[in-house]
């Protein structure tokens, strides 16, 4: 069946982007319980892997395509784009990973997940508007986020504040993608920002951490989930999928990697999903369809 509205078929790669960092959520933090590796040396990794996974697609694809309004931006401005892209997924990324060694998962999850109030409040300073059914609805997707990741009292770790610059280095990601996704080849933009990412993560493992190929071997299995899905395929559905959504409704649909991250701990790590669980999940859901069936509800006509 081929999906023909534009809209629908974005929501539907974001939720499966969602969906793959849900499960990724579990190897990274299964790597760095296990100390086998550095936060810097596996983002580099996994990096590296999304660029190998990425580069013959995107090879083939440009012998394939005929001239487009997006293959007209120059090789300059996509470098530049694709640098920027990739600063801000750099620092989310590597604050995500560092922080996985000092707060708990559900607390990572919880936090990580405030880019979902993050991207609207920070379009605001850009002049993009923002309908109270997509505010109302992030509201809703926050307090399942809470209910579903928060388990103990809410103390603020050293861990837990660099998640938070996590957080908003990640919702910047969000209206940096979502504003060159839809002006230039975002196949391209992807391999550009991962190269970047890689670049970074490396140098600093190189001047901070001890490397050796045992590292790279005894993380196997998570660096592939990470490095093959979330990278590879992950970031580059988000970034084809932002060319037809906005951003602050995308936030809330990519959050739902909350929801994904407890269902991978119950499968894989045979975690308890509770019923305070559950509930969370479905106001995650709720949050999700009413920002996209209720963009623009006004809340004051309503009252």
């Amino acid at each position: 069946m081929i999906i023909k509205n534009q809209s629908i078929r974005a929501d539907i790669l974001m939720l499966i982007t969602a969906a793959i960092w849900g499960f990724a959520f579990v190897a990274q933090r299964e790597a760095m319980v296990a100390e086998t590796i550095g936060p810097f040396l596996f983002n580099a990794a996994r990096f590296l892997m999304g660029v190998g996974v990425l580069s013959p697609l995107v090879w083939y694809l440009s012998k394939k395509k005929k001239a487009s309004n997006k293959e007209k931006v120059s090789t300059k401005k996509l470098l530049f784009a694709g640098i920027i892209a990739g600063l801000f997924l750099f620092a989310a990324c590597s604050f995500q990973q560092v922080a996985l060694q000092y707060t708990t998962a559900g607390k990572s999850g919880f936090i990580t997940g405030l880019y979902i109030f993050f991207v609207p409040l920070i379009g605001l300073f850009f002049g993009q508007k923002t309908g109270s059914g997509t505010w109302l609805g992030a509201i809703i997707a926050l307090i399942g986020l809470y209910l579903l990741s928060i388990k103990d009292d809410f103390s603020f770790a050293e861990g837990d504040l660099l998640t938070l610059i996590c957080a908003v280095f990640f919702a910047a990601h969000v209206l940096v993608i979502g504003y060159l996704a839809k002006r230039m080849d975002p196949l391209k933009l992807s391999l550009i920002q991962y190269f970047v990412s890689a670049v970074l993560s490396f140098f600093i493992a190189i001047a901070i951490e001890v490397i050796s190929w045992d590292m790279i071997v005894d993380t196997a299995i998570p660096l592939l989930y990470a490095g093959v899905m979330s990278i590879g395929v992950g970031y580059t559905l988000q970034v084809v999928a932002q060319q037809h959504a906005k951003s602050s409704h995308a936030a809330i649909i990519l959050g739902l990697e909350g929801a994904f991250a407890v269902l991978g701990g119950w499968l894989l790590l045979d975690e308890y999903l509770s019923t305070r669980g559950l509930i969370g999940c479905g106001l995650m859901l709720t949050g999700m369809f009413l920002s996209q069936l209720l963009p623009k509800l006004n809340l004051k006509k309503l009252s």
